[in-house]
């Protein structure tokens, strides 16, 4: 730690050591600067032609002539100097007060070019003296001669305090000085038990704790701590909070800064910041610099679409050199947060700069579960809230929306006015995070019946299938853009899919357009979400997971990401035309029959179907509880929660066994809590 524990590392950095006298700071240049131009504009003033004497209206003055009271004149443009034999009195039409040995007045335009006036001083002997209008005065000279040669030697004078005039001390160091803010350890410090779930990500982060507290343990057995440890993970699942509750438990310093904040319009100053920043660091080791959204400087190096610029790659080539500069011995770990670590420079990750990589997921139910218990601990529940029920139905919610979600409970319970929240708060919250806030336009009776049949037919084939979730919820309530929805609840942790869960989900998702048809004989564009969600689905059963013989196991990809706009690019395929065809064809077989099944399934439970429809026409939303009251049992056996994880179990086992699992599938392809807008 630093010496003075009363003043900053920034300020004890600035402080001239041993017995150098100080120099001198902005603000005194400043004010000496404002002293000079001070000065200059007195003096321009004293010596203006308007400030001398008395100012006289010219007819007084022209009265003087006549009485041959003026000694001599000087022209000055427009403006008139001159001198009285002897000092006249004030009359009425005269100036007021007393007047002075020395005059001035001003020309009228009439007279001021021409010659009357010349030949009136003559003929009373006047001493006259005209100054040449284009020529520059004493004061003139001041200020466009002397100002530009003040301002210049002020400007070296500040220069000449750093070398480098972008430096912490240079010239423009309150522009280019770090704004990494610092936190100290006190009572309201963050620590791991404020941090809910997340048990693998501490597990890795505290190795940096137990570094950072006794780094003796570590280097005296020649092992190196890493110096960066990236956290990556989706929006809203706790990276900051893990980055200061890290700090926190090693109870040293920790600056916070967010990437975008190195970027500047002026090249160089970016560098500049880090380097203040890293010094900063340095001076107050042990300490943790925490940088968030890292990728808004540290993306791809030379990409000249979207990517390219000049100042960010400078800025993230002094990043580099700053981690690569730390001594071992030197205390000091770069904690950064992203969740696009595929933009990300290959420099920035490699060895001996960002060495560990610790994903920070969505929570699985357990974190749920302990989350929910943190945000809850100053709202007062009723005896009705079950967290952990809570915890099961919010599969898929970051630690921030489960935060919105306790939130926007209380706010219904305020709104209210009641003491505490209950349990019909939370499934208000619950809908507000998942669908939105309900639509104020009431719809028409035969839209409302078309939109009943749509939801009815997703949530009959969502029960009748085997293998897919249980319907949490059917409404037909308009929220957001879309008319209606129905919502699955998966009552387990699945993380891969098998083909037959894939094609039920396609089959369920064209239940809304197939009961159109069946009632309607028509069709309506309400289902154009399903049909893309059902495309895409098709697509990657086919193009990348090898789900059709007619393809086989090869993948086909259709466009490239581009890692800097974030987009697909363009199109690009290294396969021929025909195959794109027979994927075309593939796909379209697949949708088609999924079709016919959901066709074929509605049929066969139209009743089902047809009483849940009176049901969503009557009450427009349904829970889960009433949705499978008037449903009944599923029509085929099922197996409880334990005998479902088991299960889960032994395939992660069997996968673990062999030498190369499969791989798993990604996170788009997964059952979503709720079907696309409708």
């Amino acid at each position: 730690m630093s010496e003075n524990p009363e003043k900053s590392p920034r300020q004890q950095n600035s402080e001239p050591p041993g017995g150098e006298p100080r120099r001198m700071n902005f603000s005194s240049m400043t004010l000496i600067m404002l002293a000079v131009l001070a000065i200059i504009s007195v003096m321009a003033w004293s010596t203006s032609p308007s400030n001398f004497g008395t100012t006289v209206p010219y007819s007084f003055f022209v009265e003087q002539i006549r009485n041959d009271n003026v000694r001599s004149v000087e022209f000055h443009g427009e403006l008139l100097t001159g001198r009285w034999i002897e000092t006249p009195q004030p009359a009425d039409d005269g100036p007021p007060g007393n007047l002075a040995p020395t005059f001035n007045t001003v020309l009228p335009p009439q007279v001021a070019g021409q010659k009357d006036l010349l030949q009136q001083l003559s003929d009373h002997n006047v001493a006259v003296v005209a100054n040449p209008v284009s020529v520059m005065g004493f004061g003139d000279l001041l200020i466009w001669i002397l100002m530009p040669l003040v301002f210049v030697f002020l400007m070296w004078t500040m220069m000449r305090r750093s070398q480098d005039p972008f430096g912490a001390g240079g010239m423009m160091g309150s522009f280019v000085r770090s704004p990494a803010k610092r936190f100290e350890k006190d009572e309201k410090s963050s620590t791991f038990d404020d941090v809910a779930g997340l048990k693998a990500a501490k597990q890795d982060l505290q190795e940096v704790v137990e570094f950072l507290r006794n780094p003796q343990r570590f280097t005296r057995i020649g092992a190196k701590i890493p110096k960066g440890v990236l956290l990556v993970g989706p929006p809203g699942t706790g990276k900051t909070l893990l980055a200061r509750a890290t700090a926190g438990e090693a109870d040293v310093p920790y600056f916070s800064i967010n990437g975008s904040e190195f970027i500047q319009m002026f090249v160089g100053v970016g560098a500049t910041r880090v380097r203040d920043l890293f010094r900063t660091a340095r001076a107050a080791a042990p300490c943790i610099v925490f940088i968030d959204e890292i990728d808004a400087v540290g993306r791809v190096r030379g990409a000249g679409v979207g990517g390219g610029h000049d100042e960010r790659e400078q800025t993230l080539n002094q990043i580099l050199s700053e981690m690569d500069g730390f001594d071992q011995g030197e205390t000091v770990i770069v904690l950064a947060a992203t969740n696009r670590h595929d933009v990300l420079d290959p420099a920035l990750l490699r060895p001996g700069r960002f060495d560990r990589h610790v994903t920070v997921d969505l929570p699985a139910r357990d974190g749920r579960l302990g989350i929910l218990k943190v945000h809850t601990k100053r709202v007062p529940l009723d005896e009705s809230v079950d967290l952990e029920a809570l915890a099961r139905t919010t599969m898929g919610y970051s630690g921030a929306e489960l935060e919105k979600l306790v939130n926007e409970s209380a706010l219904k319970a305020a709104r209210e006015d009641r003491r505490k929240v209950n349990m019909s708060d939370f499934l208000y919250a619950q809908d507000l995070v998942t669908m939105g806030v309900p639509r104020e336009e009431n719809m028409e009776r035969a839209e409302k019946e078309l939109t009943a049949w749509h939801e009815a037919g997703h949530a009959v084939l969502a029960w009748a299938q085997e293998g897919m979730d249980p319907v949490h919820k059917v409404s037909i309530v308009p929220r957001g853009r879309s008319l209606g929805v129905t919502q699955l609840m998966p009552e387990s942790e699945i993380h891969n899919l098998g083909e037959k869960r894939l094609r039920a989900r396609i089959v369920m998702t064209m239940g809304g357009r197939a009961a159109e048809k069946m009632i309607y004989d028509e069709y309506s564009a309400g289902a154009q979400g399903d049909i893309e969600q059902a495309t895409q689905l098709a697509r990657r059963m086919v193009a990348h997971w090898g789900m059709s013989e007619l393809i086989g196991p090869v993948s086909f990809r259709q466009s490239e990401e581009h890692p800097f706009l974030g987009k697909e690019m363009h199109t690009y395929r290294e396969f021929s035309e025909e195959t794109a065809r027979q994927i075309d064809i593939e796909v379209q077989r697949i949708i088609k029959e999924s079709e016919a099944t959901a066709i074929e399934l509605l049929q066969q439970y139209r009743q089902q179907m047809n009483a849940l429809v009176k049901a969503l026409l009557a009450d427009e939303d349904l829970e889960r509880d009433r949705v499978a009251e008037i449903l009944g049992e599923r029509p085929f056996p099922q197996k409880n929660t334990e005998q479902q994880e088991s299960a889960i179990t032994a395939d992660s086992a069997r996968a673990e066994s062999a030498s190369e699992p499969a791989p798993a599938v990604p996170e788009d392809a997964a059952p979503e809590n709720a079907l696309p807008e409708d």
